[in-house]
């Protein structure tokens, strides 16, 4: 059986900290513990802003364990 998510598949998550480079620390629904995650291409082309408490939909990488901020909510 296979236990990685779909590539498409996104989750949900609230940001809780800003880092340098675009990177952002998210706490995901359901889960305790935090995922480091970095904006999508199109949102950086476009300049969506990502602020601290903005509800977003995150893809996870499943080999580097890092996510990728794909929609502002």
């Amino acid at each position: 059986m296979d236990t990685k998510p779909a590539k498409d598949q996104a989750i949900l998550g609230v940001v809780t900290e800003a880092l340098p480079n675009t990177m952002f620390r998210l706490k995901i629904e359901g889960q305790e513990e935090e995922l480091l995650a970095y904006l999508a291409g199109k949102m950086r082309m476009n300049r969506i802003r990502v602020l601290v408490g903005d509800k977003v939909l995150v893809e996870i990488d499943p080999y580097g364990g890092k996510g990728r901020i794909t929609k502002r909510l």
